[in-house]
């Protein structure tokens, strides 16, 4: 059995993405003639569309329209994606490699939808260093439900309490906590101090090595 299990948060851990989704927010809005209220980008930052949508843009309570909304929405990002690409963000691959030749059991625990994920495992080759991945299609309940979480940790074959989560948003880290897992808060989209409530926190996945992630597990 493997000594512990490392699951990534996506977006603003693993690649750099966040104005790509800003701006399909912004094009959608425009598309369909919305408002988007101050604010709502940062708010929703590792939510579910299906949340987002009705809760923070309080666009629309009907699920039909919600979900129309939310498929739209992430087919604009993927066409700025074509576009533009996306930014592996540093020491990402180079991490995920040491855990890889070292045995330790990687997954996605992500809310983007799984298509957005395939789209960038086919251009970066970064499905390769995933032994498991759970998108957004995979649970009900999104972030800060620890569905995402309990659900990675089950395809990884590993208990809650021997997994450590790599967090940029605070639903995220929230998800985390109430799965019962360790949480390195990755300070890409919050500054440090609000992340100071996980277990560790790092200015990106360059600053994380093997012995820093089994002190976490070797405390008192």
């Amino acid at each position: 059995m493997s000594e512990f299990a490392a699951i990534f948060d996506w977006d603003g851990v693993v690649i750099d993405s966040s104005a790509l989704h800003e701006r399909s927010w912004e094009l959608l809005a425009e598309e369909t003639r919305r408002v988007l209220p101050e604010g709502h980008f940062l708010q929703g930052f590792g939510k579910k569309n299906q949340l987002i949508i009705p809760t923070i843009l309080n666009w629309t309570q009907d699920l039909d329209e919600i979900e129309a909304l939310s498929i739209r929405k992430e087919e604009l990002y993927r066409e700025l994606v074509k576009e533009q690409g996306v930014t592996i963000l540093p020491g990402a691959r180079e991490l995920l490699t040491a855990l890889k030749e070292a045995g330790i059991p990687r997954s996605v625990g992500s809310s983007t939808p799984r298509v957005n994920l395939d789209a960038i495992f086919a251009t970066t080759g970064l499905g390769d260093l995933f032994d498991a991945v759970v998108s957004a299609n995979d649970v009900i309940h999104g972030k800060p439900a620890p569905d995402v979480f309990l659900k990675a940790a089950s395809f990884l074959g590993v208990e809650p309490a021997k997994c450590v989560v790599f967090e940029d948003a605070l639903f995220g880290i929230e998800a985390a906590q109430r799965a019962g897992m360790k949480v390195v808060g990755v300070a890409t989209t919050n500054p440090p101090e609000l992340l100071s409530h996980a277990d560790a926190v790092v200015p990106t996945l360059a600053g994380v090595d093997l012995p820093m992630l089994r002190r976490l597990f070797n405390r008192a």
